[in-house]
């Protein structure tokens, strides 16, 4: 079926959004149509206002309007322990438990010879900058148990033990109200890995 010409291309445009196929692209499409003028053009003015004024914090690389980010300037955040992820979406996802209350460094991606992506497209240098404070007591790894993931935690345990500094890494294993009988065997090797005392 052929659409009329900003139809499709209003459509095409949907379908370039991660996780969006032609059906949810085509129903975000129809129900921006549906939309009254004031309210496309208030999302419309949010995204490019996000495009521009959003950048990265210069001290953790999070995303940010300002030079440096709202979690970086909150003085109750323990400047000692630096929480390491791969994307801000990590932070956030940290961040919602409420658990941690440290600072973060983001290291924009992981290393992945396959995509071409190596430890100078990182802001593994900017860390070592950070790590040279004397403060610093503690980097905890917050990367994802994939093997990009190992690949850049064994590379910057390599990079952080030799300064002293305590290195740990989240555990990894099964979610809450999960059945050993559903989960895959990588699953339950990082869960007895990263079992605690009782």
């Amino acid at each position: 079926m052929s659409y009329t010409l900003p139809l499709a291309r209003l459509i095409e445009e949907f379908q370039k959004l991660p996780g969006i196929g032609p059906k949810s692209a085509q129903r975000l499409a129809f129900h921006v149509l549906k939309q009254p003028p004031e309210d496309v053009r208030t999302f419309s003015d949010a995204l490019l206002e996000a495009r521009d004024k959003i950048g990265y914090c210069q001290q953790c690389f999070n995303l940010s309007a300002q030079s440096v980010c709202e979690l970086c300037v909150q003085p109750n955040r323990k400047q000692q322990t630096i929480c390491l992820v791969s994307e801000p979406k990590d932070l956030y996802a940290l961040e919602r438990t409420g658990e941690f209350k440290g600072v973060y460094h983001v290291l924009q991606g992981l290393i992945s010879p396959l995509e071409g992506i190596s430890p100078e497209d990182l802001k593994i240098k900017e860390l070592l900058a950070r790590l040279s404070n004397p403060d610093v007591e503690e980097v905890i790894l917050a990367l994802p148990p994939s093997i990009e993931g190992d690949t850049t935690s064994l590379y910057l345990s390599r990079l952080i033990k030799p300064l002293g500094i305590k290195l740990t890494r989240i555990a990894f294993g099964l979610p809450v109200g999960a059945d050993l009988e559903y989960a895959d065997s990588m699953t339950i090797t990082r869960a007895l890995q990263g079992r605690q005392s009782v």
